[in-house]
């Protein structure tokens, strides 16, 4: 069973993903913000993280970018899930590490088909 982490400063978002992940068959660890989402990634070496952008402390464009660069998580994909909509979002989110990148609101079976194909399902 993969193990994916849900960082999202929306504890309705985060229900919603926990929510479709848990009955997909995926165990969910979640972080409230950047520094957070840098420090469960440290601890449980997730399969894989959904990220949101727009957060305190750190946004998930600099969080993206911490992980890519310690040896420890750099190998862990990080698909983006965000609000943000503009083509230069999704190329910088890219240019960060990201493995792909979703808009909110989020199509289930889209995020399904994007996590498996990034888990190499």
């Amino acid at each position: 069973m993969a193990t994916i982490l849900v960082v999202d400063d929306s504890a309705t978002e985060i229900y919603v993903l926990k929510t479709l992940l848990e009955k997909n068959g995926y165990q969910v660890e979640t972080a409230t913000d950047g520094a957070q989402g840098i420090e469960a990634a440290k601890t449980y070496h997730p399969d894989l993280i959904l990220m949101d952008v727009v957060m305190p402390v750190l946004n998930g464009f600099q969080a993206t970018r911490q992980l890519r660069r310690d040896p420890d998580t750099a190998g862990i994909p990080i698909i983006v899930v965000t609000t943000k909509d503009q083509d230069t979002d999704r190329s910088w989110g890219l240019r960060q590490g990201a493995a792909d990148y979703i808009v909110k609101p989020v199509d289930p079976k889209d995020l399904l088909d994007k996590i498996k194909t990034t888990l190499g399902g």
